[in-house]
């Protein structure tokens, strides 16, 4: 018997986690589109064909239902049987939800196994909470004859006071800063330089020639001085002691390395989902060196998070996810894959990406 499974801590109450599994509309919106099955009660098909680990529909019958807390699918996939069981346990939090898929006859392929365990424990981290989210805090129809949600989403987050939008206050408090800035920069332009206080010749002692008795004599002539100087002879009268310039003795080095390539990104949107989408990075290294001080930085919309991250170290600082990792070979690449839950229900990629200041390609 080859088993598959997976289990989330939710902060919902059992009976809201009850409710997403057993309800047609909102199990098509975190696992698959389900459809009744006319004429058989306690009988769905599940259009799982083409989802990762799936090769055909599956078509599910309810064999056991404890209400909220077991309930217990036989499922038939293309002639491939197995039995699905979902426990839900009431804790502090909220409560903790176990799927376990045990094949009765036939089995799952080596190809097969381990993308239909990732599809699984992705529905269950990942799409689930949300819906529960949604079911929680928004009061939207699920169920409506036409199809699709009746409200929009609204903003979450912390709002100012009434009447008041926080992005507008946002954006008039950067305007001004900006004009501010402007400002004081004109400023400074037309500001004259700084005149510098031109040092005054030290005074010296000049010969004013009187003639006497007949022959020319040089009578020194003192020029009164705030200071006396020690100069007593100008420069025309002895040899100035400056030293003659020396050729430089520094070699003549070769010319500068240049600078190193610029690592560049590329970001592309490898699935979506209500209330959220998987993001790729791929973060190349076109120069000739290895570079170790990379930095992808990621915005993401108001509200959302990233759940979680292969191919790098992250921190998140408010809507900005930096990632960051061992060194990229000269000519090589790194792959970064990341989750995020969006509140936007049509949300598909986040709102800006960068390295090293340069806009990701892609996006």
């Amino acid at each position: 018997m080859i088993e598959i499974g997976a289990q989330v801590e939710l902060s919902h109450p059992a009976e809201r986690v009850w409710r997403a599994l057993t309800d047609r509309e909102l199990l098509g919106r975190w696992f698959a589109e389900a459809e009744m099955v006319e004429g058989v009660p306690d009988r769905m098909l599940l259009h799982t064909g083409g989802l990762p680990g799936f090769e055909a529909d599956v078509e599910v019958e309810v064999t056991e239902r404890q209400e909220p807390d077991l309930l217990v699918l036989a499922c038939d996939e293309a002639g491939r049987l197995s039995e699905l069981t979902c426990t839900v346990t009431a804790t502090k939090q909220g409560c903790r939800l176990e799927l376990r898929e045990a094949s009765t006859h036939g089995a799952w392929s080596a190809e097969q196994h381990e993308p239909r365990e990732q599809q699984l424990r992705q529905a269950l981290t990942v799409r689930l909470p949300a819906i529960l989210d949604w079911i929680a805090f928004q009061q939207v129809d699920l169920r409506r004859a036409d199809g699709g949600m009746t409200t929009e989403l609204p903003l979450i987050g912390v709002r100012g006071g009434a009447g008041r939008n926080p992005r507008r206050r946002r954006t008039l408090v950067a305007v001004v800063a900006g004009a501010v800035l402007v400002a004081g920069t004109a400023a400074w332009v037309t500001l004259p330089p700084d005149a510098k206080p031109a040092a005054a010749p030290a005074p010296t002692a000049t010969a004013s020639p009187t003639v006497t008795a007949g022959r020319a004599t040089a009578t020194p002539t003192a020029i009164p001085s705030t200071r006396p100087t020690r100069t007593t002879a100008s420069a025309s009268t002895r040899p100035s002691r400056t030293p003659s310039a020396k050729p430089s003795r520094t070699p003549v080095s070769a010319a500068p390395p240049p600078p190193p390539a610029p690592m560049v990104a590329r970001y592309e949107t490898d699935s979506s989902r209500l209330f959220g989408y998987t993001g790729e990075i791929v973060v190349g290294n076109p120069g000739g060196a290895p570079v170790a001080d990379w930095a992808v930085v990621v915005t993401l919309a108001e509200g959302t998070t990233v759940d979680d991250v292969d191919g790098a170290n992250w921190r998140q600082d408010g809507r900005a996810i930096t990632f960051t990792g061992a060194a990229v070979a000269a000519g090589g690449s790194r792959t970064i894959s990341f989750d995020v839950r969006d509140s936007r229900p049509k949300a598909r990629e986040p709102e800006s990406c960068t390295i090293g200041g340069q806009p990701c390609a892609g996006l």
